[in-house]
């Protein structure tokens, strides 16, 4: 399967893994556009969450919102659970 604009690879209900501190810090470094990560977001690296919604930026990329985690999460900073 293809990554397509404006499809989601864990839609809303999905369990999720947010991503290792590296990886978070490294998104947090060098992501230069919207809905950049927030400080507090780093502090919730590999924790498990449950997708409440699910929206797109103009020209697909995926953000997501998680239950019980503050903040806006892109698909780049999550994983299967």
């Amino acid at each position: 399967m293809t990554d397509t604009p404006y499809h989601e690879k864990f839609p809303v209900g999905t369990s999720v893994r947010i991503a290792d501190l590296l990886t978070l810090r490294e998104f947090h470094r060098t992501w230069n556009y919207h809905n950049k990560l927030q400080e507090q977001q780093l502090a919730c690296h590999d924790q498990i969450a449950v997708a409440s919604q699910v929206g797109f930026y103009h020209g697909g990329d995926v953000l997501y919102e998680l239950e019980g985690v503050p903040g806006v999460w892109h698909e780049c900073c999550l994983q299967p659970a």
